[in-house]
């Protein structure tokens, strides 16, 4: 596979393996092998506070994979800016969009050194596409943006992905700007692909896991309502059907259970 890609403002990581880190815990949910005994302790406590949590993290990746196959063969989308991507697994957005379309565009945003570290794995794509890895932090959208237009054409549509990360932010106000902003910068045809957690279908159950895990976890995590999900997509189209639990969005498997990750995908009139 050819490696057609830059990788912008990197140095080299420092990664502290006595706390536990999300995109580390993530991993290990995933089923993957990048992650430390701090973070298979935590995880193991979390899913046995909520055994779903495994769940909730496998029905975000097949979002992702529904929700790029969407937005390449049915709106035509052939760039993408994945802000808070995580550690690489199988099925990441540029091999979901470059089978799919080969000459399509995708920068990869993360600010976690353990992202950093793997980052050259995000970077192998097709050789008529592009793929790039920004490190840079979501409360930074201005640094993002222009460093995306290294790499995507901001003249034409972009999906602006972000799958479990803005419940990092704390503040409902600087969440919404942040969104607000993204969404300027992109032009009509843009859209945006989100999921966030809720306390929905288990809400005491989820309440405690989020509770342990801001206690023995890090970044903390903001628990919001499907409503004030749905306030994150004001002004654009929310394309069917709407905002929902992650199993019910365009589901591969129509009897999957419900989970406290709820998701959406809009289009920028």
């Amino acid at each position: 596979m050819t490696d057609n890609s830059t990788a912008a403002g990197q140095r080299p990581p420092t990664i502290d393996t006595t706390v536990s880190h999300s995109a580390r815990i993530w991993n290990y949910w995933l089923g993957g092998k990048d992650n430390y005994e701090v973070d298979r302790e935590v995880g193991d406590q979390i899913s046995a506070i909520n055994p779903d949590i495994v769940l909730t993290a496998r029905e975000d990746r097949a979002f992702l994979r529904r929700s790029v196959r969407h937005l390449v063969a049915e709106a035509g989308i052939r760039q993408f800016l994945d802000i808070g991507t995580g550690l690489p697994t199988a099925g990441n957005t540029h091999e979901i969009a470059q089978e799919l379309a080969p000459e399509s565009r995708v920068v990869y945003v993360d600010n976690d050194p353990v992202v950093l570290a793997h980052a050259k794995v995000l970077l192998r794509g097709t050789p008529q596409g592009r793929t790039d890895y920004i490190e840079a932090d979501l409360h930074d959208p201005e640094t993002i943006l222009t460093e995306a237009a290294r790499t995507l054409d901001f003249t034409q549509p972009i999906a602006i992905m972000l799958l479990g990360i803005v419940h990092f932010i704390q503040s409902d106000d600087e969440a919404s700007a942040i969104i607000r902003r993204l969404i300027q910068a992109v032009p009509s045809g843009s859209h945006l692909a989100l999921v966030h957690i809720t306390a929905v279908i288990k809400p005491e159950v989820k309440q405690e896991e989020v509770r342990h895990w801001n206690e023995h976890g890090k970044p903390k995590i903001k628990i919001r309502t499907p409503e004030q999900i749905e306030h994150f997509f004001n002004g654009l189209e929310i394309i069917p059907p709407g905002i929902v639990s992650t199993t019910r969005w365009r589901p591969d498997i129509h009897d999957a259970p419900q989970v406290d990750g709820f998701c959406g995908v809009g289009r920028k009139p």
